[in-house]
């Protein structure tokens, strides 16, 4: 199963980049042996509208057509479920064992997700009720899908 992170915005040079870089690498090398073959990170750029509404749809559009038909598709919002670490990993696992090509994780811009996106999401996770700048967020996503890894492969980087 491939693993696409589909996000408003670019992540520009830096620690955050560096960071991101380096969990992605992980979640590369840990996932090959158990089904998940790869990491695509697709970045969009931020709408320019001026009206909120407008941005959102269409930052949505963008983002819908980037999600494949039949992929298991997880948004990133702040009233989403808050998942511990192997209630994830369960979730990449069952969708990985039943067939799913992709699951896609969808991380809005600063105005936050268009209702089509959180409507099409099997799952809608957040990370807590803070606002979280967007590459913290990926940064984080980057290290939850490789924790998740190592728990569905047994590796010691998690404990409980």
């Amino acid at each position: 199963m491939r693993l696409v992170i589909a996000a408003i915005g670019r992540l520009k040079a830096g620690a955050e980049r560096e960071l991101a870089d380096r969990y992605r690498d992980r979640l590369e090398k840990a996932g090959r042996g158990i089904g998940l073959r790869g990491i695509e990170v697709i970045e969009i750029r931020e709408s320019r509208a001026h009206d909120v509404e407008r941005r959102r749809l269409e930052e949505a559009i963008a983002l819908a057509n980037v999600i494949a038909d039949g992929a298991a598709t997880v948004a990133l919002d702040e009233r989403g479920d808050n998942l511990d670490s192997a209630a994830l990993a369960g979730h990449i696992g069952a969708w990985r064992d039943a067939g799913r090509e992709q699951a896609v994780f969808v991380i809005g811009g600063a105005d936050g997700l268009g209702d089509e996106i959180r409507r099409r999401a099997g799952l809608t996770l957040s990370f807590g009720a803070a606002t979280w700048p967007h590459q913290l967020v990926r940064v984080m996503l980057l290290e939850q899908l490789y924790r998740a890894a190592t728990i569905l492969s047994g590796h010691p980087y998690h404990r409980a």
